[in-house]
């Protein structure tokens, strides 16, 4: 693309390290039973506040742009939300922020874009909610499209470290990419020092690795091991939460990754997806959807001409697909 989207990277980069700063605050407060009590207290802070910080960079550089996101401020501000709508002021207070309730609201709803437009953001403030709560695997992530394609992406991963099982040192990864330009990785923290990021060289099925979901409700488990088994894949797989799925197919540490559907009628959202898809395209991968068919993002806020999506490191690709029609997954 002639155009320069330069501007665009920076600002994304500094929105979505800021939201960092408010999740990693309350990810750090989280009780060791929260998933036991079904507790979604802290990712509902973490959710709102993080859109919220997220709308507020967008809105002072790019005013105009509209954002389809996932929440909007309706529920916040019910009076028995009252609790909650303190706790993400409190949070902003930790970040030197003193805003207005209305000035929540507001740049809560300012992701409330349901349309498709020839230009827009579109924005998962928390991405990989048990994740979040099992204090593991969550992302930030935001992508901008223009005339249906995603063209500036930042995924930001606080506990990201360099592999999976290792703890991330300083606060986590950045992931970003402008269409054309490759994908590169920095501190999520500091934000400098990015460096080129490409996915494994790896062609021999045999030797790949799948990379998955922890919830199975996000992915059918069962169909991915039967094409794993089909295409003679015998490593584990790497499971994790979120879109960090897809930096980790970016960076070479995984080269398959399925999203299969696992029920009828079900749309895949575009904001569990596009910031993802962009790392792992200009790192050098293919993404389709179970057919083979380039997802469309010109639908509003789903990718509803598309099933399911396939990522892989570009080798063999046609081969996974053969395999999932094989298996019944198309």
């Amino acid at each position: 693309m002639s155009e320069d989207f330069s501007r665009e990277l920076d600002v994304a980069l500094q929105a979505v390290a800021e939201a960092a700063k408010l999740c990693r605050s309350v990810n750090s407060r989280i009780a060791p039973d929260v998933l036991e009590k079904k507790d979604k207290s802290p990712v509902t802070i973490a959710d709102f506040g993080s859109q919220a910080l997220v709308a507020r960079v967008l809105e002072k550089h790019f005013p105009d742009d509209p954002i389809i996101g996932e929440e909007d401020a309706a529920e916040l501000r019910q009076p028995e939300q009252a609790g909650f709508l303190k706790a993400i002021h409190d949070e902003m207070i930790r970040l030197d922020l003193n805003p207005t309730d209305d000035a929540i609201f507001n740049w809560v709803d300012r992701c409330s874009q349901k349309e498709y437009c020839n230009r827009f953001w579109t924005l998962d403030p928390i991405d990989g909610t048990k994740g979040f709560l099992r204090r593991e695997q969550y992302a930030i992530s935001l992508a901008l499209i223009v005339d249906g394609v995603v063209t500036v992406a930042a995924v930001g991963c606080p506990n990201l470290g360099p592999d999976v099982k290792t703890p991330p040192e300083g606060g986590g990864l950045a992931y970003s990419a402008i269409r054309g330009q490759g994908t590169t990785v920095r501190s999520l923290v500091s934000l400098l020092n990015p460096e080129p990021v490409r996915v494994s060289s790896r062609t021999a099925m045999a030797e790949k690795r799948f990379c998955e979901s922890v919830e199975s409700g996000h992915s059918s488990h069962n169909d991915s091991a039967e094409v794993a088994n089909r295409l003679g894949i015998k490593a584990d797989p790497v499971r994790l939460d979120s879109q960090a799925k897809y930096c980790v197919v970016a960076r070479g540490e995984a080269d398959i990754y399925l999203r299969l559907p696992t029920r009828p009628g079900y749309q895949e959202k575009i904001w569990d997806h596009a910031g993802g898809v962009l790392v792992v395209e200009e790192a050098g991968g293919t993404i389709t959807d179970v057919t083979g068919k380039p997802l469309e993002f010109t639908h509003g806020s789903t990718l509803k001409e598309n099933r399911g999506v396939v990522v892989s490191n570009g080798s063999g690709h046609d081969e996974i697909i053969e395999a999932l029609a094989a298996v019944g997954v198309s």
